[in-house]
């Protein structure tokens, strides 16, 4: 194919994401099944012109070395990979320095199956939740990508609720906050009444007991 070609791809250069359709609609390709793009499109990734996020879904190299250390690079990424996901667990608590380990895969939480894609920007993970705790979070764009974002609550309770603890006997008497290196010193009034807001609507034995943990060994009155 005549490198000219290339020329199709400079309007999605400027934009976070295509998929096969829109590329198919731009080239005006009418082939059947539209194998003419998908064969360009294959060649272009394995040239490095384009990064597949996921099947039928890419970006262009070029917006990637313009964009990728933004803020709202990953976010975006994320939501374009599972829509209506939100970022939580480790993803924000790192950021917000609650969590001083080393770097995490982007984590995020969905209505859909828990999965994982490890694509060339990264790993992104994902944990399913049930509907009634699917809340907690805020709306941030991208290029005008829509993405969700954990509050500080939120992503505390989801990253405690995910997590293997011990059993509840133990439980009651371990330093959970210095086990697990949480930094909750800072941990306003209103973040500690909207976690346990969150651990009432989840029922959840563990998360009443985790709550009482916090209560005994930081947030102590």
């Amino acid at each position: 194919m005549p490198k000219i070609k290339l020329d199709l791809l400079a309007p999605f250069e400027n934009i976070p994401f295509f998929t096969i359709a829109g590329f198919r609609q731009w080239a005006n390709d009418d082939s059947v099944g539209g194998q003419r793009s998908r064969e360009l499109l294959s060649r272009w990734q394995r040239q490095g012109h384009i990064i597949q996020l996921k099947r039928g879904v890419y970006m262009a190299r070029r917006f990637y070395e313009l964009h990728r250390g933004e803020e709202g690079f990953a976010p975006a990424v994320s939501a374009i990979l599972i829509p209506q996901s939100y970022l939580s667990l480790e993803y924000i608590l790192q950021r917000l320095n609650i969590l001083t380990e080393v770097t995490y895969p982007v984590t995020a939480v969905t209505l859909k199956n828990t999965r994982t894609f490890d694509n060339p920007l990264g790993v992104f993970v994902y944990r399913h939740i049930r509907p009634a705790l699917y809340r907690g979070f805020e709306p941030g764009e991208y290029f005008g990508v829509r993405f969700y974002r954990a509050s500080p609550a939120k992503a505390l309770f989801d990253y405690l609720y995910f997590r293997p603890l011990p059993r509840r006997a133990r439980l009651s008497r371990w330093d959970l906050v210095d086990d697990l290196r949480l930094n909750l010193d800072d941990f306003l009034p209103e973040s500690r009444k909207e976690f346990a807001g969150y651990v009432e609507a989840s029922a959840s034995e563990k998360m009443t007991d985790v709550l009482s943990n916090l209560w005994r060994t930081v947030w102590r009155p």
